[in-house]
């Protein structure tokens, strides 16, 4: 996300009047981020979709990494 934030951001609105404005900006870009902004990795969905659609779907209590057994 920071390089995004930098490329996305940063260099396209500067430079910043006050640390104020550069702060709320922030806020801003974070919320659209999360919200909004579509995700290749995430199936073109936003990171809170994504978020509501796994925590909506059941899930198996397997590890990921199987076990080893001691002998």
């Amino acid at each position: 996300m920071n390089a995004a934030y930098r490329t996305e951001l940063l260099r396209r609105h500067s430079p910043w009047r006050t640390v104020e404005r550069l702060e709320l900006a922030t806020l801003q870009y974070v919320w659209w981020y999360h919200h909004q902004r579509l995700h290749e990795l995430l199936g073109y969905q936003p990171p809170d979709e994504c978020e509501d659609t796994l925590n909506s779907t059941p899930r198996t209590c397997e590890p990921a990494i199987p076990t080893l057994a001691i002998t």
